[in-house]
């Protein structure tokens, strides 16, 4: 079986139709949350999921577009393009939202946005690795959340391992470790590097590989200056941060 694992889309129609042209017809899409926010075009970006996904689980942002959970912690320009969000989307798009889980797990693998148990943490050293890989038994965790392509691997005797995958790259899954993979970001990527990034995995080969893409960013920062969408959302988009 293999998987094609996206995360952090926000609302970026452009990019993830790079991801959905890429991808074969037997290949699992999965998911793993905030669908909307930041971007120009969340109805479709949830459309598209929504008849593609076979796996999905909920983000920050998207619990935000629907309940207004959490908004007083986003930083101005998350706050203001939220508030576009919720005004922009359709109602089919806030069911479809709203029915997604917060974790879900498969038998191989589990699926988060940000963390286990504590959903919506940002895993961005070893001792948020470490009480990550606490908090389940899953061999292997899929998350995104952070935007930047790495991961990090505890091994028999819970040393934890870390590389980051900026310009992408693969990973041959070891016996007797352990995965937390964050497979970047297909909307927003924040490493320094624009290139938009999502991961293939082959459970039979036992591989995860991470697919960083060019897509029109220009024409995607066109639109959000079109809607009225913060200046600097658009900006970064050329920058990776």
């Amino acid at each position: 079986m293999r998987y094609a694992v996206v995360s952090d889309v926000h609302a970026n129609i452009d990019s993830l139709q790079c991801v959905l042209s890429s991808i074969g017809s037997d290949d699992a899409l999965v998911s793993l949350g905030d669908v909307v926010g930041y971007g120009p075009n969340p109805n479709e970006c949830v459309a598209a999921l929504r008849e593609r996904a076979t796996h999905a689980v909920l983000g920050n942002h998207d619990l935000a577009a629907v309940e207004n959970f959490g908004v007083e912690n986003f930083n101005p320009a998350a706050r203001s393009a939220i508030g576009w969000t919720q005004q922009a989307l359709g109602d089919d798009a806030k069911r479809w939202l709203n029915s997604l889980p917060y974790e879900l797990r498969l038998p191989d693998f589990l699926l988060v946005h940000g963390a286990p148990v504590d959903y919506f943490e940002y895993i961005l050293d070893k001792a948020t690795a470490a009480r990550a890989f606490e908090r389940t038994d899953a061999r292997i965790v899929f998350i995104g959340h952070t935007h930047i392509a790495e991961y990090w691997d505890r091994d028999d005797e819970g040393n934890i391992g870390h590389r980051h995958m900026q310009q992408g790259g693969e990973l041959e899954l070891e016996p007797g470790k352990r995965y937390i993979i964050d497979v970047g970001s297909v909307g927003q990527p924040r490493d320094l590097n624009p290139l938009a990034c999502y991961v293939e995995y082959d459970a039979d080969a036992g591989r995860v590989r991470w697919i960083r893409y060019e897509y029109p960013i220009a024409e995607v920062q066109r639109k959000m200056r079109a809607a009225g969408l913060p200046r600097y959302l658009a900006d970064r988009l050329s920058a990776g941060r």
